[in-house]
């Protein structure tokens, strides 16, 4: 079986998306095997970034700090 994906629309500027389209042509791959590989890429550099593993640490703290008072508020 596949793997599942999700359809998603991005918009480039007209140089950014000609030096992709650049880029798939001369390495031979669809311009979105060269996202993918992008992306992939993106996040595991954020993975091992100790800032980006602080920051993250920090929004998921104070959304459960948010969802804690949502839930201990009465029903309006």
């Amino acid at each position: 079986m596949k793997d599942a994906t999700k359809a998603m629309t991005v918009r480039l500027p007209i140089d950014q998306a000609e030096a992709l389209a650049t880029v798939a042509s001369v390495e031979n791959r669809p311009v979105s095997e060269v996202i993918r590989a992008a992306i992939a890429e993106h996040v595991d550099t954020r993975r091992r970034d100790p800032a980006f593993q602080r920051d993250l640490r920090t929004s998921v703290e104070r959304a459960q700090r948010l969802l804690a008072a949502m839930e201990a508020e009465p029903d309006a």
